[in-house]
């Protein structure tokens, strides 16, 4: 049995549902993100963080919860980047203070500021374990991790986030959190390990402009199926014809039309949450090894660790297989 895991109040579940329907990767999606990025962790760091991975697998969807429910205004811009918007990659800026300099509040505010924000991530989170300071060790590399999630799902680089303006609406939450939702399960996450970044800016502009790549495919992929299909085939309508929202005012896509797409995609899904789970273990190893690589061992009691250690060494071995072992989310979306 690992750290003590809490049941999800009645509120929580709720909160949780609301950031699901609405954007990100939803609970799906993050949770086995971090999950996973912590079985790619080397020995030095891995017992301590499998020691807290409920909390680290739990805390990758509280960024969601703090623009949605607490409707923090200054928590949205951190999850995205227009890239449209900006003059050109030559002329991003290099830092948060450098974009303030360049462009103003209401700029940022609805361009985004997500590589800065990570850029600022790794930072807290290298003196965070220079400092041995356990709770912030465990807390910032779990909200790091989704951010970096973020960082790769395509339209959270693009203005056109939500196909607004190809008449695609619908199409973000329908790419990653309905997809993940339905189809998660036959994902393997059998991932490239974790690498040292000699550069972290440019790790995380690589990562951007990576992610960005994939827009025009991921859009063209869409919009070639709504051609070719009929509305009632795409979308979920009622006994008139009429096409039926959620309580979101959001469009509802069929599982049919879904699982077309998801095809049409040809593994993009996979691939990015793959790339995403590779990226967030490997931006925690470089601020641990940025850190001067400080013992985490004793940031835990050892009875702790050698308790949890038997089942480390069977997650393991289940995970070298590409599988994840008990996520709790499956139960949330079922």
């Amino acid at each position: 049995m690992k750290n003590i895991k809490l049941k999800r109040s009645a509120f929580t579940v709720a909160a949780l549902a609301v950031c699901f329907l609405t954007i990100s990767w939803g609970i799906v999606g993050h949770e086995r993100i971090n999950k996973a990025a912590v079985m790619l962790l080397p020995k030095p760091m891995q017992s301590f963080f499998y020691n807290h991975i409920d909390f680290i697998t739990q805390e990758s969807t509280v960024p969601d919860l703090r623009k949605y429910i607490l409707q923090d205004r200054a928590e949205g811009p951190r999850h995205y980047l227009d890239m449209e918007n900006f003059e050109g990659s030559e002329d991003f800026p290099k830092t948060m203070a450098d974009a303030k300099k360049k462009y103003d509040e209401k700029f940022l505010s609805k361009s985004g500021t997500l590589p800065w924000h990570i850029q600022d991530m790794m930072a807290r989170l290298t003196q965070a374990f220079k400092d041995k300071r356990k709770s912030e060790i465990l807390f910032i590399a779990a909200e790091l991790g989704h951010y970096i999630g973020d960082a790769h799902m395509p339209l959270h680089t693009s203005d056109n986030h939500d196909g607004q303006l190809t008449d695609q609406k619908g199409i973000h939450s329908l790419w990653e959190s309905r997809l993940p939702e339905l189809f998660v399960k036959d994902y393997k996450f059998t991932v490239a390990p974790a690498t040292y970044y000699e550069d972290v800016d440019t790790a995380i502009w690589a990562m951007i402009n990576d992610t960005h790549s994939l827009v025009p495919a991921l859009l063209a992929a869409d919009k070639g199926l709504r051609t070719s299909l009929s509305p009632n085939q795409i979308f979920v309508t009622d006994a008139e014809g009429n096409i039926v929202k959620n309580k979101y005012n959001g469009v509802r896509y069929t599982d049919e039309y879904a699982g077309k797409f998801h095809t049409a995609l040809n593994g993009m899904v996979e691939s990015q949450m793959k790339k995403a789970v590779t990226a967030t273990a490997s931006f925690w190893y470089t601020a641990w090894v940025n850190a001067g690589k400080p013992d985490l061992s004793k940031l835990d009691a050892s009875v702790t660790t050698k308790r949890n250690a038997k089942a480390l060494k069977k997650d393991s071995k289940l995970f070298k297989k590409g599988d994840l072992f008990g996520m709790e989310s499956d139960k949330d979306v079922e």
